[in-house]
């Protein structure tokens, strides 16, 4: 495959008015309506402050290739996903840039089934990107305002859960919506599904005060915090763009999404009895491949990415699929990550097990312990000198080079490095049964990624 220039891990990313001008915005929605087929094409965006700019360029960059659009406003990521899937629009853009720190946005292109486009047609559209593109019409479009996209998300998550069980249980829970999108959404959910809710930065706001646009264990304080101070069930936080979710128990305790993502794994194997594989990439704990093992179901691997997951689940017809990131997928609604179902189907399972706590459900998991870090780095040639260091370092029991450099240790040790697809920094993951071999690893080959960092 050819090196793409403009996409990165998710979509097309940047710093507006720098690396991510009007121009390139202009530019890069007339090469999506040239790949796109004829039909309604669906545009949402985010809360970040740049977001409803970039949306009105992108608008009227499809306006003047007559092209008509159905405009779903400020919305999560999964909602316009949904809304493209099950509402037949031949495509979509979502303008957001989901983690990132608020000076960046980006775009996101959707293919007809709700899917972030194919890596294969990322590249047709930077085919069209730097060719000499010309107008495909005469006329220009026009817009029409979605209003009820929200409201049919809501609707169909709903519907896809036991929502008796749940408003039996009286699940009391703690939304940090980041100052992003789900926020709101989601509590609308939950107040449907009987929970007592309570708030956390569910006001949107562009440059996300409360805590950052990215949940992550070391960053939700105020959560933990304030389950406990509430007596609450379980707290979830959200990142800007609403598909990915972080759940803390009811002791406080923050766990990493693929911890989460395992759980429910688990329990969807064992409880509703679906017979499919589990895909997840190649990063992902050692806890999802043990519950899938118990429930006699495979685990399909594959590059870091939801776009590599999501396609990977509609190839190999999949209703499980995961990242360790916290983006945990429902085939039965749609092959995205998606902050809100993966809520849903937490309280579903919480109601199922009324008697277990969330901690006592996350200790029925395998004792695993895990680390992730992540290093800056400005350049794609230092991250292949440092991914050539960490490949001939050692003398590992296996060397796997999917998707960067996972050196296995031994059977239940491991240990990764790979360059960011959205950030110029370089991730580390590690993941052991030993915590002392762990921690020897860790130092051993942190010691080694700076070393290499600091002499380029």
């Amino acid at each position: 495959m050819k090196t793409k220039t403009l996409f990165g891990t998710n979509g097309v990313r940047g710093i507006f008015g720098a690396d991510l001008t009007s121009e390139k915005v202009i530019r890069l929605s007339k090469a999506l309506v040239h790949h796109f087929p004829k039909g309604m094409l669906a545009v949402g965006f985010d809360g970040r402050t740049s977001s409803p700019i970039i949306s009105r360029i992108v608008c009227s960059a499809l306006y003047s290739e007559g092209r008509d659009i159905r405009l779903g406003g400020l919305l999560p990521t999964p909602c316009l996903q949904y809304a493209i899937k099950y509402r037949n629009y031949i495509g979509g853009l979502m303008i957001t840039a989901s983690h990132n720190p608020p000076e960046y946005n980006g775009i996101k292109p959707i293919a007809k089934d709700g899917i972030e486009i194919s890596r294969e047609d990322e590249l047709k559209v930077e085919e069209n990107y730097y060719s000499n593109m010309q107008s495909l019409s005469n006329f220009v479009g026009k817009e029409i305002v979605e209003e009820s996209m929200v409201e049919s998300y809501i609707d169909t998550i709903y519907s896809l859960v036991d929502f008796e069980k749940i408003r039996d249980r009286k699940i009391k829970i703690v939304v940090d919506g980041g100052n992003g999108v789900q926020g709101p959404v989601c509590s609308s959910l939950l107040k449907m599904l009987g929970c007592k809710v309570m708030t956390l930065n569910c006001n949107v706001d562009g440059d996300f005060p409360g805590r950052g646009p990215e949940p992550t264990v070391n960053n939700l304080k105020s959560l933990s915090d304030a389950v406990v101070s509430a007596g609450a069930d379980v707290g979830v936080a959200y990142d800007g763009d609403g598909d990915r979710s972080i759940f803390c128990d009811e002791k406080g305790q923050p766990y990493s999404g693929d911890k989460t993502g395992a759980l429910l794994t688990k329990y969807l194997l064992s409880t509703k009895k679906l017979n499919t594989a589990v895909v997840c990439p190649i990063n992902t704990t050692l806890a999802v491949s043990e519950a899938a093992k118990e429930n006699r179901a495979n685990v399909i691997y594959t590059k870091v990415g939801s776009v590599e997951v999501s396609r990977q689940m509609v190839k190999s017809n999949s209703i499980i699929g995961m990242e360790e990131n916290g983006g945990f997928m429902y085939g039965k609604l749609n092959e995205v990550r998606d902050g809100a179902m993966t809520t849903a189907l937490v309280l579903e399972m919480l109601a199922t097990y009324s008697k277990d706590s969330f901690s006592n459900l996350i200790n029925s998991l395998p004792r695993i312990f895990q680390f992730k870090s992540k290093y800056p780095c400005p350049t794609s040639t230092i991250a292949e000198k440092v991914m050539n260091k960490v490949q001939a370092h050692g003398n590992p029991k296996k060397i796997e080079t999917l998707d960067g450099i996972k050196a296995w240790i031994d059977e239940e040790t491991w240990i990764m490095v790979r360059p960011s697809g959205t950030e110029p920094i370089i991730r580390l993951y590690a993941e052991s049964t030993d915590k002392t071999l762990l921690d020897s690893k860790i130092n051993e080959y942190v010691r080694l990624i700076g070393k290499e960092l600091q002499s380029t």
